[in-house]
């Protein structure tokens, strides 16, 4: 570091997010992002990573600092440099690995110039993900002992070209050519011409380690017009060498059952990460789209007034993980403790509710074999009979509960939290739903079917009735709940749970057979 390293305060870190897959960021990329005050980041980023970040750091893309990418870098340096002066921890956040056709080496000798400390975190390199996800292994005891990689793109000020094709079809091994897109028919003529085989197996991975992933695998004389024809566009990384003819062997990524199709999610954010980390495993493109926002209930009078006489009802009946978790948060809040619930009976509705009992060390005295409001009145009806029950819920929905129960039972019913309609009218699922680029839509619940058809309005229907888009409920309740809005229910889940609409979605993508919408 330069001696005025000492008057700048803040720090810069390079940090290389990977080429595109959100899970193969690194964890000191996350501990760094996590401390962050101020994040650079690159366009193709998946948004995702910005999370790791707090709310309060400033997220400042690189596309939106100049129109013209030749003009971005000195822009970008600036701020990074800025950013420390003014005593902030800056990550610059990369595609890729910084130091790998990244410019990373020309941030940081910028940043050692002004004085400013940094580091750099190592990230997945394009290659590296693109051959991995692709089935290509990039060298192999029997077809490759080496691997070269160069860029097909150089600077355009270089003058001649630095990069040897010659020199590099007779190295033999793998070759992964970066950023060669434009100039593919060209290099792949020039390395034949230099000795290299035409029957040379080749592949070219798209948007390598997403759900967009698409693959084109070919003999090097055939490349470019399979790539052409394809449609393939940036970012696409060239794998050469005898190592891509084993993708047919060996490809998993696209194989995956959900497979590049899109999954909007309506589960509120807080509740939705199991859900999306399911159907990503699967290979799908979870867009999170919560129509219903969890809230204190405007008044804690009536909850408040129903704790205090606790010891006064035989039962209490939870019919959500919100519920159980704002009723006992309550408790808490009001000076008691689980020793409140002692001479109680508890009741939930299904195994995500019990599971949110167990997390305050709870176990349900009852729970129904299937998962509905009418089989838990069901179930609950001749154990209640002349005893007292409250009902911890939300402020809207079915009253069935309050209704069966209340025949033979003396039923107080309170909402413990309020659902409010909540819709990102500029997110990207929004924008998918009305361009047609959404495969499934799960609903998890009927209120969250309502509000959805309340927040998108008459249009909403045009998207899912003339589009591609299908739509996979949790229960038979919530596809009648769809029915009345006047769209059609292409899954159900038999097992009413979220797992379960994954589940269902996965079984009708299996029995449906090959699609006739291509894969992205």
């Amino acid at each position: 570091m330069s001696e005025s390293s000492d008057a700048i305060r803040g720090r810069v870190t390079l940090v290389g997010a990977g080429p595109g897959d959100p899970g193969l960021l690194t964890l000191r990329g996350v501990a760094c992002l996590q401390r962050a005050d101020l994040v650079v980041y690159d366009q193709l980023l998946a948004p995702e990573l910005l999370d790791h970040a707090p709310p309060s750091a400033r997220r400042l893309a690189v596309q939106s600092l100049h129109a013209k990418h030749a003009c971005r870098g000195p822009l970008v340096i600036d701020e990074l440099i800025a950013g420390a002066r003014r005593g902030e921890h800056v990550v610059r956040l990369k595609g890729g690995d910084p130091f790998l056709f990244g410019r990373g080496g020309e941030e940081c000798e910028a940043l050692r110039a002004a004085g400013v400390p940094y580091e750099v975190v190592p990230g997945v390199s394009a290659a590296f993900g693109a051959a991995a996800y692709a089935g290509v292994p990039l060298t192999h005891r029997d077809l490759a002992s080496c691997v070269t990689l160069v860029t097909g793109h150089e600077h355009p000020e270089k003058g001649e070209p630095a990069v040897d094709w010659e020199a590099l079809a007779r190295v033999g091994g793998t070759l992964a050519v970066y950023m060669g897109l434009a100039r593919l028919e060209a290099i792949t003529g020039r390395l034949i011409a230099a000795g290299r085989a035409a029957t040379t197996p080749a592949a070219a991975i798209e948007w390598a380690t997403t759900g967009r992933q698409r693959t084109v695998a070919a003999p090097l004389g055939r490349l470019a017009e399979e790539v052409k024809a394809a449609g393939l566009g940036s970012p696409t990384v060239v794998l050469i060498g005898e190592v891509a003819g084993l993708r047919d062997r060996l490809a998993w990524f696209e194989a995956r059952p959900l497979f590049g199709r899109r999954v909007v999610v309506c589960r509120p954010a807080g509740q939705a990460e199991g859900m999306v980390r399911q159907l990503a495993d699967l290979g799908a493109m979870p867009l999170l789209l919560p129509t219903i926002e969890v809230r204190p209930p405007d008044d804690w009078r009536p909850v408040d007034d129903a704790l205090a006489r606790l010891a006064t009802f035989q039962w209490v009946v939870f019919t959500s993980g919100n519920g159980v978790r704002a009723f006992l948060g309550r408790l808490r809040e009001t000076g008691r403790d689980l020793r409140a619930l002692g001479g109680v009976n508890l009741a939930v509705i299904g195994p995500a509710t019990a599971e949110a009992l167990r997390a305050y060390h709870l176990e349900p005295d009852l729970q129904p074999a299937t998962y509905r409001s009418e089989d838990l009145a069901a179930t609950l009806l001749p154990r209640v009979a002349g005893q007292r029950v409250l009902l911890a819920r939300a402020d809207r929905g079915r009253e069935v509960l309050r209704d069966e129960l209340g025949r033979v039972a003396s039923v107080e019913q309170v909402a413990v939290y309020s659902q409010v309609d909540a819709l990102d009218a500029d997110g990207p699922a929004l924008a998918a739903l009305a361009a047609g680029e959404v495969d499934w839509v799960a609903l998890t619940s009927s209120n969250i079917a309502r509000s959805l058809a309340r927040l998108l309005g008459p249009e909403a229907a045009g998207w899912i009735a003339a589009g591609r888009t299908r739509l996979a409920t949790i229960s038979p309740v919530t596809s009648a709940a769809v029915r009345e809005i006047g769209w059609e229910v292409a899954a159900e889940a038999t097992d009413y749970t979220p797992d379960g609409v994954v589940a269902a979605i996965r079984d009708a993508e299996a029995s449906a057979g090959p699609s006739t919408r291509p894969r992205p």
